[in-house]
């Protein structure tokens, strides 16, 4: 939110500087993120002065330039060439002293210097409108008004304002500084704390009066439980034209591109007082009548961006005897809106219901400086006063009378809020003892009345503007913040309690599997839950009745939440591929969402990409690509670090992949990991292999928190190795090899190696070559020839019957 240093002065006369008033308004939880200088005019005028042209003679050398001669005012004249045609002697024109700094249309800077132009010194330059940044015209020079003294700074003539906006990071909880007013409300009671009391500035209605009653348009509200308060009043006779530069130069400062005076004055009262209006032209409203209603689902409305919507059966609507006009609170319609045609206005200022006016803002995608306050609540007691402000301004800037009373829809009125606040609650959570006087001051620049006062507490009550104030603890966290944060003394003993926690608490074994990843080479990324429903189909995994859907989604694309991790990780590893980074290796520990009947599921997975190459090339390191077998040692590494043993290895049946396998223990699949297939890499433009590997993180932690460690003595004698060099049948796996071998010799065989594998010239047909490693050891003595013959002879054996194993 954009407040104006110079706007927010109009409310309370502050000498302060803005950094100063900055630091204040971000103690007070307004947190200001930045502090813009803004000037109407690029460079303020500065170094251009009133300038008399005493002689105008033609250029010796060019027929289109002219040699002048200026008094500036300050001694002796000067002379400047000037390629205007309409200059000439006796004008008092402005002029760029040497030294000023002009800007082109682009804002680009450039500097006035001393010159020689076709042979003739030049000492600054009379300027065109367009060039001082007044306008676009550049046919000549400004001519100014005759009266001027050469040497008066041009800046004093035109309205040129300099200004400084802060940028407030407003949360959604502070309605009530949704305003210069409500700004200036709470920079007041800052500085009361602080020892400067300043009276609070308010614009007078008091003027505000009924011309005639000739064109009152009745309202009828529909729906009285979405509209609390409503009111309108009829104008007419009024002219609309261009605002003034002083009314354009607010809205300019705050980011509001001027439109004409009645839509500028709407919204010069909005960012003035917090309070939406809408004016609408009379002329255009079917029937003489306002009504505020919903109307049937599938009704065509365009709004203002000349967009057709079709509304919602909830959406609240101002519409007349025929046709709706606007999304109340939120969107004005395209044929109820002022034009340069308009003569006659009906104002409208209301209260809607927040709840309703966030919803059809959601439903329709709408985003408006009406909606964000709405939304949030507003202050229903200066409903009427802003329409009256709102009268006066366009009655002062478009003329116009006032053609009706003020219709005010007020049945229930929004009352006070009362709380009772205990002295003992306040000192509790302070932290120290705050002096009684100093609270009531604080509740009274808050405009938090005290009604009574007790030795335990005081009765309360909260003005509705303040619609985050419902609590003791919410008056208390009021207090604190303009009392000062800082204010707050630190106690020299620090009480802490630590709390017994297992190595095998989530957070610590993700951390653990991340540090290692990144170790290997891996990216941590985190991707967005809400993604796109057109991924879903695919997979026939995935099924769009398991969809948890938004019910007001920011748009299309983050309609549902993720049922994989896959399709966020492929959208991340296409951005970088775009980018011409090739070598990826990503990983995310991030949840999927299913909905079922018997209720919603999330689940925790830990996912990882490689895609290129192993690692960067360099001179003592080859180019590796990251294939199926780098993957699944990546995957292994993963579950041997977290302690999980005795998987088991199956074909994987999910349709993501090309090929693959996962990795189970006692039945449950803890992670399914293989090539993604081309059909789905084409969906998100990837032209090279993908890996995926997806980990049940919710299992695998389970797995590994019931896992056993057992702890040996390493041994003192040696082991040995045996390698075969087997002939088998394609179809044969190592698993299978692994397996016999352990099988076959269940104490002293350690481990077995798979280290070559040959298939092509010089082998039978559908055969292939293995050479397997094999480790013998005993842990009590040194194994001899003759046991380590007999156990390889048992091996050789038990391969040639069971597997067809010939030694090569």
């Amino acid at each position: 939110m954009k407040i104006s240093y110079n706007w927010l002065r109009q409310f309370i006369k502050v000498s302060r500087s803005p950094e100063e008033i900055g630091e204040l308004l971000t103690d007070l939880g307004l947190e200001v993120e930045g502090i813009q200088e803004f000037q109407s005019v690029k460079g303020s005028l500065r170094g251009i002065v009133v300038g008399e042209v005493l002689t105008c003679e033609q250029h010796p050398n060019a027929d289109r330039l002219k040699v002048t001669t200026v008094n500036l005012g300050n001694g002796e004249p000067v002379q400047i060439v000037c390629g205007a045609p309409n200059v000439a002697a006796g004008q008092k024109v402005p002029v760029a002293t040497v030294g000023t700094t002009l800007y082109d249309d682009k804002g680009s800077a450039w500097e006035i210097k001393k010159s020689k132009i076709r042979g003739e010194s030049s000492h600054g330059m009379i300027c065109a409108e367009d060039e001082l940044g007044l306008g676009q015209s550049h046919e000549g020079i400004m001519i100014l008004d005759n009266d001027l003294l050469p040497g008066t700074p041009v800046s004093k003539i035109f309205e040129i304002e300099d200004d400084h906006v802060f940028e407030i990071g407003l949360t959604p909880n502070r309605a009530d500084a949704m305003s210069h007013w409500g700004v200036a409300r709470d920079l007041k009671a800052g500085l009361q704390q602080q020892g400067e009391n300043q009276e609070l500035i308010t614009p007078s209605v008091s003027s505000f009066h009924v011309d005639s009653r000739s064109r009152r348009i009745p309202v009828k509200i529909s729906n009285p439980e979405l509209v609390p308060r409503y009111c309108g009043v009829t104008l007419t006779g009024v002219e609309i034209t261009e605002s003034p530069k002083w009314l354009q130069n607010r809205l300019k400062a705050i980011g509001i591109t001027p439109k004409n005076n009645v839509v500028d004055v709407t919204n010069y009262v909005m960012h003035e007082l917090g309070q939406p209006l809408h004016a609408f032209d009379v002329d255009k409203i079917s029937g003489n009548e306002i009504n505020v209603k919903t109307l049937a689902a599938g009704t065509k409305f365009t709004t203002l961006d000349e967009v057709e919507r079709e509304l919602h059966e909830e959406d609240l609507m101002i519409c007349d005897a025929e046709k709706p006009l606007a999304l109340a609170g939120v969107f004005g319609g395209i044929g109820s809106g002022v034009t340069s045609a308009t003569t006659n206005l009906f104002i409208e200022s209301a209260y809607f219901n927040p709840v309703t006016v966030r919803k059809t803002a959601k439903r329709h995608g709408l985003n408006t400086d009406a909606s964000f306050r709405y939304e949030r609540g507003i202050d229903p007691n200066i409903t009427e006063y802003a329409l009256k402000r709102a009268v006066l301004l366009i009655q002062e800037l478009a003329g116009g009378s006032v053609a009706s009373d003020i219709d005010d829809y007020y049945p229930k009125k929004i009352e006070d809020f009362p709380v009772f606040l205990t002295f003992d609650k306040i000192n509790s959570l302070v932290g120290q003892n705050i002096p009684q006087e100093t609270i009531k001051s604080i509740l009274a620049s808050l405009e938090i009345r005290v009604n009574n006062v007790t030795e335990t507490g005081m009765g309360l009550t909260i003005p509705p503007y303040r619609v985050d104030v419902k609590r003791e603890a919410d008056v208390i966290e009021e207090i604190l913040r303009v009392y000062g944060y800082n204010n707050i003394e630190f106690g020299e003993k620090i009480n802490a309690s630590v709390a017994n926690s297992t190595r095998f608490e989530d957070y610590k074994l993700q951390n653990l599997i991340a540090g290692q990843l990144v170790g290997q080479g891996f990216y941590e990324t985190m991707a967005n839950s809400l993604t796109t429903p057109a991924h879903l189909s695919h997979s026939d995994l995935l099924q769009e009745d398991h969809a948890v859907k938004m019910l007001n989604p920011l748009s299309q694309d983050l309609l549902v939440l993720r049922q994989s991790l896959l399709f966020s990780g492929l959208e991340a590893v296409s951005y970088n591929l775009n980018r011409k980074r090739s070598d990826l290796k990503f990983f995310e520990f991030g949840k999927t969402y299913y909905s079922y009947q018997s209720g919603r599921q999330e689940n925790k997975h830990l996912s990882l990409f490689i895609s290129g190459n192993r690692c960067k090339e360099t001179w003592t390191n080859p180019v590796q690509k990251g294939d199926f077998f780098y993957l699944k040692g990546v995957v292994t590494t993963i579950l041997e670090r977290l302690g999980v043993n005795g998987v088991k290895t199956s074909p994987s049946k999910n349709d993501i992949f090309s090929e693959g396998i996962s990795f189970s223990f006692n039945k449950s699949k803890l992670v399914e990991f293989g090539v993604i297939r081309k059909k789905i890499l084409k969906q998100f433009d990837i032209n090279q292999e993908t890996l995926f590997a997806d980990f049940n993180w919710d299992l695998v932690v389970e797995t590994s928190r019931n896992q056993q460690n057992k702890f040996k003595e390493i041994s003192k004698f040696q082991a040995v190795r045996r390698d075969f060099a087997l002939l088998l049948d394609k179809s044969v796996k190592f698993e299978e090899i692994y397996d016999l071998a352990y099988n076959s010799e269940k104490d002293l065989l350690k481990d077995v190696n798979l280290f070559d594998v040959y298939e092509g010239a010089n082998l039978p047909e559908g055969k292939k070559s293995y050479a397997v490693s094999f480790i013998l050891q005993d842990e009590k003595k040194t194994l001899t020839d003759k046991q380590i013959d007999k156990i390889m002879t048992k091996l050789q054996q038990n391969l040639e019957k069971q597997l067809g194993a010939e030694l090569r």
